[in-house]
């Protein structure tokens, strides 16, 4: 059977967006975050992050970081018995000097291929999952998985608001922060 799944933004959703992050010592996740996450691995849906990391083709951050940011962040949050089912990144700039990195992605945020890829590694059911985060590519990635796309407050969330309603998107939830998010999700799904 499919899994319902909740798609999580890193930077300005779970922990403060601090530009180009190339070490764990720069990361500071958001206090509720880690609540938040428990209660998703609670409730059932997996929770898998999925974010834009251009820059590794922007040459700011090698990869093996990146992967060592994530590890420490999983580590972080296993500590207090929360946990990520999957971490997906797309590291493509598309003018980036390396040419493994230039590229014109489908996998680059609002495009849907980090949540194509998910659902086919986890079996995710992408029409009863939901999407967090608080840019407008975060928005569009989750409509474009036909996902429920919810804007979080935190990080560019108070000035994507604005280009969302230019745009005439609406998302399904507004969020003041990821915890508050997950604690809407789960009332929608007692309804």
């Amino acid at each position: 059977m499919k899994q319902k799944a909740v798609f999580l933004d890193r930077d300005g959703t779970i922990n403060k967006d601090v530009g180009y992050p190339n070490s764990f010592s720069v990361i500071e996740v958001y206090p509720y975050s880690i609540e938040a996450v428990r209660k998703l691995n609670e409730s059932g849906f997996l929770a898998v992050i999925v974010t834009n990391q251009s820059g590794i083709g922007r040459g700011l951050i090698i990869e093996k970081n990146l992967q060592d940011i994530h590890q420490k962040i999983s580590d972080l949050f296993a500590r207090q018995k929360a946990h990520f089912d999957g971490i997906y990144y797309c590291p493509h700039y598309l003018f980036s000097p390396d040419p493994d990195y230039r590229d014109d992605c489908q996998c680059r945020k609002p495009n849907p291929g980090m949540g194509f890829k998910a659902a086919e590694d986890l079996n995710i059911d992408l029409k009863n999952s939901y999407m967090v985060g608080d840019k407008v590519e975060d928005v569009l990635f989750g409509l474009n998985i036909e996902a429920k796309p919810i804007l979080c407050l935190t990080g560019f969330g108070r000035e994507s608001l604005p280009k969302l309603k230019e745009k005439g998107i609406t998302p399904a939830y507004v969020a003041e922060t990821l915890l508050d998010a997950v604690n809407w999700i789960l009332q929608e799904e007692k309804k």
